[in-house]
């Protein structure tokens, strides 16, 4: 990439990153890919996921394992004690020259710092502040949860998500991706991007705050209308759709493959295909709400058919004329030419495993002008504070004095 293309949509986009963990790393990743500058702020003993998921014999203390770099990519790390009063006067360098703020800390952190967003949009009036806590800000709204600690498995349980999930009603089940943690990122991201088109707009700052709780709910809105409308309490549904049949998951040789037939004509298909043509002019499946009513037979007519074949067989018959998709492993993914066609898998470099590269999921926002993705490695710790001091007004001997006194490292 040339100096002169744009490394994004967001180039010229300053983000200062306070968070740590999943949910506010990965916000930030967002804006990183999209080509906004991230400069990360850690403690001396940096973010507590760098160990996480390191390669085997990779013992170099400096290095880092794939959870930190899959979500910290594009980013640059700064070490400072933000409890010496050095150390929060660098954090308000940085606020001034910086368009977006981010942080995930617990309820009251950062006003105990000093460096609240009240404080700090005095010092940038236009600033756009944004946070993510496991039950939201008080300044939006107080949570009786307000101070309470908060994991993805918690969001998830509390939102809503795991009571509809799981084969039944004695087994909720948590989804395997932290969504707990990576749908308050990306409704995050939107908010503050939201918030600075208000903010260049108006020159006032803005406070985004969003809840883990909160975000779960959101994206479980079905089942509210469900409460709301018919007096339901929707429970797990194991892998179907009340509303929509067939619509789940059905068994092959070698695994699963998902069929969502809900529309009649991709329902007729279907049946020419399983050799039951009749099926579509049957008064119980002919339309979406008669198989609904008679889901039980339904499933059974389609499960014993696709039982009976591999995934590949399924799909080379019904591939591109019905929706329909294998169930896919880590290993299937690495195979699959669409992943490769979009490149969504990108190598990068991994400090202290001999010049090996690894491979990380890449950005799914595909912008054709000024299309950002991945441009560097996750940053080791601390390895850009002497840049990024210089860069705000700190010369060689006083930032050799901040290194002396353990304010910055």
């Amino acid at each position: 990439m040339s100096s002169s293309t744009p490394a994004g949509p967001l180039d010229g986009i300053t983000v200062l990153d306070l968070t740590a963990m999943l949910s506010g790393p990965f916000a930030t990743m967002v804006l990183g890919d999209l080509g906004a500058r991230i400069i990360k702020v850690e403690s001396s003993d940096g973010d507590m996921v760098r160990p996480s998921a390191r390669l085997p014999g990779n013992d170099d203390p400096k290095s880092y394992g794939g959870y930190f770099q899959s979500i910290n990519r594009n980013k640059e790390s700064i070490v400072v004690d933000l409890k010496s009063a050095e150390g929060k006067d660098i954090i308000r360098k940085l606020v001034a020259q910086a368009d977006i703020v981010v942080e995930n800390f617990r309820a009251g952190v950062m006003d105990r710092l000093d460096l609240s967003y009240e404080q700090l949009s005095e010092i940038k009036p236009d600033l756009v502040y944004g946070c993510i806590r496991g039950f939201g800000d008080a300044r939006t709204g107080r949570s009786p949860y307000a101070d309470w600690p908060a994991f993805d498995v918690v969001a998830q349980a509390m939102g809503g998500i795991m009571g509809i999930t799981g084969p039944s009603e004695q087994e909720p089940m948590k989804i395997g991706a932290g969504i707990g943690d990576t749908v308050p990122s990306l409704f995050l991201a939107t908010g503050v991007l939201a918030a600075l088109h208000r903010a260049r707009s108006t020159g006032e700052s803005q406070f985004v705050d969003v809840g883990m709780y909160d975000s779960v709910l959101a994206v479980c809105e079905r089942i509210v209308y469900q409460h709301s409308y018919f007096g339901e309490n929707p429970g797990p549904e194991g892998s179907s759709h009340p509303l929509l049949c067939p619509f789940g998951l059905f068994p092959t040789t070698d695994g699963h493959v998902a069929i969502a037939c809900p529309r009649d004509h991709f329902w007729a298909i279907l049946a020419e295909e399983m050799g039951q043509p009749d099926l579509a002019d049957d008064p119980r499946f002919k339309t979406n709400e008669a198989r609904v009513k008679h889901r039980e037979a339904t499933q059974e007519i389609v499960g014993e058919w696709t039982s009976r074949q591999s995934k590949k067989q399924i799909m080379d018959r019904l591939g591109g004329r019905i929706p329909l998709g294998p169930v896919n492993r880590a290993a299937d993914i690495f195979a699959d030419p669409h992943v490769a066609a979009r490149k969504m898998l990108t190598s990068v470099e991994q400090p202290g495993a001999d010049g090996r590269k690894v491979q990380i999921v890449d950005t799914p926002i595909h912008v054709l002008e000024t299309p950002g993705g991945i441009r560097s490695r996750g940053p080791l710790l601390g390895e850009h504070t002497d840049r990024v001091l210089s860069e705000i007004g700190y010369d060689p001997d006083e930032i050799t004095e901040l290194h002396a006194a353990g304010v910055i490292a």
